[in-house]
């Protein structure tokens, strides 16, 4: 079953869409399904995929109908999905009139897509209609980001199915180069050692990045800029068991 986050992006920036689209084009989290430059063509789309639909970036300046009327027609019609405006104007006034439209977040522009999807991932999260607690792909995907790995690079594929596999099988994570990685490079269809590099590359990645308070909660006193990172298995390990944890805390 497809989890990821199926998003409208409506913005009159054509090249900004592309970029979106290329962007989001190999997320494990997010789809971009529909695109649109155009407010009444945007609005169309919302009309006829509503329930396709769970989180809409919306721009305030678009061709025909702008942002503040799409909102407006999404609250008439009780759409479910939840909705991101982006904004290259930043007078209080104009961003004031979106109050009471259900929006979960104000973003100006220019910003960096990495941004984006943070913020796009951190207002999902709040919709329990949608996000599911006891999805274990879903718990994952959240923690990885909060470790600053972003969906698009390989390594976050890779640490993702190592921790689905290492949460029901401990025990793999002591054959980590034997059983591990090949049964990830297979369903990839890739090589042992490109998981391997790729994984550490999400690692540093998530060093240089991550909440260096929610780092140092799950890896207690190894969270050290001046110490060697965690290995591949450490950090593996460490996820799968924080995860495992949870799990038993909740189900008791």
């Amino acid at each position: 079953m497809d989890n990821r986050i199926r998003t409208l992006f409506i913005d009159g920036d054509v090249s900004l869409i592309d970029d979106v689209k290329k962007y989001f084009s190999s997320s494990t989290v997010v789809d971009v399904c529909f695109t649109s430059t155009d407010g009444v063509e945007g609005l169309e789309m919302v009309k006829s995929h509503k329930d396709e639909i769970d989180l809409v970036v919306l721009d305030t300046l678009l061709p025909n109908k702008d942002g503040i009327h799409l909102l407006r027609e999404f609250k008439k019609i009780d759409a479910k999905f939840k909705i991101v405006v982006t904004s290259s104007i930043k007078n209080t006034g104009v961003l004031g009139r979106i109050d009471n439209l259900n929006v979960g977040y104000i973003m100006l522009k220019p910003y960096s897509l990495e941004d984006l999807e943070n913020v796009m991932l951190n207002v999902f999260e709040s919709s329990t209609d949608i996000i599911r607690d006891g999805n274990l792909e879903t718990k994952i995907s959240k923690m990885l980001h909060s470790l600053g790995i972003p969906s698009h690079i390989k390594g976050y594929q890779y640490i993702r199915e190592s921790v689905m596999l290492i949460y029901d099988n401990p025990y793999i994570i002591g054959g980590i180069t034997k059983e591990l990685y090949p049964e990830v490079a297979n369903k990839y269809k890739t090589t042992s050692s490109r998981v391997e590099r790729a994984i550490r590359h999400a690692i540093e990645v998530s060093w240089n990045r991550g909440d260096y308070e929610y780092m140092e909660e799950l890896f207690g006193h190894s969270v050290d800029y001046d110490r060697a990172k965690p290995t591949n298995s450490e950090f593996i390990a460490t996820v799968a068991d924080k995860l495992r944890l949870e799990a038993n805390t909740f189900s008791r």
